[in-house]
């Protein structure tokens, strides 16, 4: 029963509506899994058994009376700690939040209950996801199930690492400046990026919100495929919400990738890529040349200033959004405060994390008088350049591919103590990101034993083709397929 989360969707739902297994019997899967595998991985901050239980039965009695079969049907998902479920505690991996139990649920937390899928929990993550290694969350690091000694990437590592570790089918992330692909790749797994405004953030803590898009996390393309299908659409509670047509992302899984055009920016291959990782997105390019594909080397020549210009927007922008963390209305309260302003210092000191601390007086400093123009300002000036880069490479191709980062998985607390080098793990995702265009991080070989990530980078609201590519490569290859051993 271990190895049903390998099978395909459609596999799945089939031998569920033959009755060759039942929902109770997925979720008895992912909860014996979780038993067996979570002492060593550490992905969830809070499990929901009595409620997961509930819904797989609820499920089966569906099933025995011939009802339809959502889209997700009966898969067991986990979802990242700072998506507000309702009744389920959300923390963020912060114990500013240890005690927040959300009244209602985020959309896509709606719309998985709408497709019914089942919650198997809430999935460990970088404090309020300032992070890329999962080592700032309050309560404990995450390991990566490759090898325990490294890390599983972040701030989605939680995510990544309890789909590699075959304890969930999918899991919900959410990408800031990489937090969904850069855990994929250094997990061995099928991470997607949205455009910025195709899945609402309704409901989703807000890190940076010009830049933040929630994103699923799978073992194949096809299931990503599926998993963005139900998650997609406009919502009108949310003001950054794009109100585009949602095409059917499954039927363009063709794996034909025939005369498609494809430009591999010089600097996502250049000085500080490692050799191994540089190895295996050449032998990726090579898969789709003989597939019928075309690639040549372009420039994005803005690329060396993405890097200071996210952590000045994010850090500016989390600075703002976590104000409203002070004690009064929600989360820890600081006790024996001598009066208002008091308490607002005691709970922030004691309610948040190294990082996290860091960024908001990066923040607080770039949006000061006097210092707007100079930090703030520039850098969304210099974002628009970063866009422009790729619109004027999207005006030639139809795709942009490289690594999803510039190494493998490195040791915990190899970094840790050095934010800048951590920082620099986000160089090939920070400037997608900063564009707001779609991209995906699909399995392309191993490097010293661990993961390697291709990422597939598309122009706005076209994850069609960005799914239809990362698929072909796929079908044409066994990368997908290897799983770690526990």
């Amino acid at each position: 029963m271990a190895s049903i989360f390998d099978m395909r969707l459609q596999d799945v739902h089939n031998k569920l509506r033959d009755k060759e297994f039942s929902v109770s019997e997925l979720v008895d899967a992912a909860y014996k899994r979780i038993g067996g595998t979570e002492t060593d991985v550490k992905a969830f901050i809070t499990l929901d058994e009595s409620g997961a239980r509930a819904e797989a039965a609820r499920l089966d009695a569906q099933i025995a009376e011939g009802g339809e079969l959502g889209l997700l049907f009966g898969l067991p998902a986990g979802i990242k700690d700072n998506i507000v479920t309702e009744g389920l505690r959300t923390t963020c991996a912060s114990q500013f939040l240890d005690n927040f139990n959300p009244i209602y649920d985020a959309t896509v937390t709606k719309k998985l209950k709408q497709a019914q899928s089942v919650t198997i929990g809430k999935l460990n993550m970088d404090e309020f996801a300032m992070g890329g290694s999962n080592e700032n969350s309050s309560y404990h690091a995450t390991r990566n199930p490759w090898n325990l000694d490294h890390v599983p990437g972040g701030s989605s590592g939680g995510s990544a690492a309890t789909v590699a570790a075959g304890q969930v089918y999918f899991s919900l992330g959410s990408d800031t400046g990489g937090s969904i692909r850069q855990p994929a790749s250094y997990c061995g797994v099928v991470g997607l990026k949205p455009t910025y405004g195709l899945v609402s953030r309704f409901g989703l803590v807000a890190f940076a919100s010009s830049l933040d898009q929630i994103g699923p996390i799978t073992k194949n393309v096809e299931d990503a495929a599926y998993v963005l299908q139900a998650i997609a659409g406009y919502d009108e509670l949310d003001s950054t919400s794009a109100n585009v047509s949602i095409p059917d992302y499954v039927s363009a899984l063709s794996g034909d990738v025939r005369g498609l055009r494809i430009g591999v920016p010089k600097e996502y291959l250049g000085e500080g890529i490692d050799s191994g990782v540089k190895e295996a997105v050449l032998a990726a390019l090579k898969v789709y040349e003989d597939l019928g594909a075309t690639w040549e080397e372009v420039s994005l020549p803005h690329t060396e200033y993405a890097v200071a210009t996210y952590y000045l927007l994010a850090s500016s922008e989390a600075s703002s959004n976590l104000a409203r963390f002070d004690g009064v209305r929600y989360g820890v309260r600081a006790e024996n405060p001598d009066n208002l302003i008091d308490l607002y210092r005691k709970s922030r000191s004691q309610g948040f994390g190294p990082e996290v601390k860091r960024r908001i007086m990066l923040g607080t400093y770039a949006l000061s008088s006097g210092y707007y123009d100079a930090y703030y300002l520039k850098a969304q000036q210099v974002r628009t350049l970063i866009k422009r880069d790729f619109d004027q490479v999207f005006e030639r191709f139809d795709l942009i591919m490289g690594p999803t980062a510039p190494t493998t998985a490195f040791r915990i607390g190899e970094q840790i103590g050095d934010p800048l080098t951590m920082y620099l793990n986000d160089i090939c995702t920070i400037p997608v990101s900063l564009a707001g265009v779609p991209a995906i991080s699909v399995p392309c070989g191993l490097a010293d034993g661990l993961p390697v990530g291709l990422q597939i980078i598309g122009k706005a609201f076209d994850e069609t083709t960005v799914l239809r590519a990362a698929h072909a490569f796929e079908q044409n290859t066994g990368h997908h397929t290897l799983r770690p051993q526990l």
